[in-house]
Parts: C-alpha cells; sequence; structure tokens
C-alpha cells in the first residue's frame, strides 16, 4: 500500500506556472509508477501525465504536451509536476496517482491522493 499527498496548488494568472508535488509514503515508491489526473467542475476526471519507475518514460496528454513536466525524484519519495503556460482550461482539481503497472497508472490507477486545486485566472 502507498499512501499520497499532494501539495503545490493555488491561484495563477494565465500564462504563469504553478509546481505540484506529491509525496509518498507506506511502501517502495521505486516499485510504483507515478501519475497526475485532474478534474474539472462538471467534468470526468482525466489523464494529465504519467512516468515510469525509473523515471526513464513519460507520457502526456495532448492538451499538456509542451508544458508540463513529470519527473520523480525516487530517494525523496517525490514526484513532482511542473506546469507552464498555463490556460483557464486547466483549472481543476490535481490528483496524484500510484499504481505497480505503468498502464494502469494511466489509466485505472491503484491509489489515489486527496487533490489539490489549481485555478487558472483569465
Amino acid at each position: 500500500q502507498v499512501q499520497l499527498v499532494e501539495s503545490g496548488g493555488g491561484l495563477v494568472q494565465a500564462g504563469g506556472s504553478l509546481s505540484l508535488s506529491c509525496a509518498a509514503s507506506g511502501s517502495t515508491f521505486s516499485m510504483y509508477a507515478m501519475g497526475w489526473f485532474r478534474q474539472a467542475p462538471g467534468k470526468e476526471r482525466e489523464f494529465v501525465t504519467a512516468i515510469s519507475r525509473s523515471g526513464t518514460n513519460t507520457y502526456y496528454a495532448d492538451s499538456v504536451k509542451g508544458r508540463f513536466t513529470i519527473s520523480r525524484d525516487n530517494a525523496k519519495y517525490t514526484v513532482h509536476l511542473q506546469m507552464n503556460s498555463l490556460k483557464p482550461e486547466d483549472t481543476a482539481v490535481y490528483y496524484c496517482a500510484a499504481d505497480r503497472n505503468l498502464f494502469a497508472v494511466s489509466t485505472s490507477p491503484g491509489y489515489w491522493g486527496q487533490g489539490t486545486q489549481v485555478t487558472v485566472s483569465s
């Protein structure tokens, strides 16, 4: 089992940047692929990005490709999401996710954080 706690959300103007972090505990972090999802008001939760257990491979939704960067620090049990050139449509609750399987972490993760709000004003 792994527990996930997100931090770093907030309010930013369009074109600005935010960095989210997710701290993991409870299990060996390097055994888990990690991901981020988001859910905007009135919409379904959607995949944003994922990273393999070693950090070698990363995947992004088309909507964030070139603007968002996922990274991880296995020694510190953390995963980060750097978000640049933010748009109002990026406004959502962002969730950290974990799964031992890389495919699963981008589709139906076994573990979720509680979420952190990101609001982008126009």
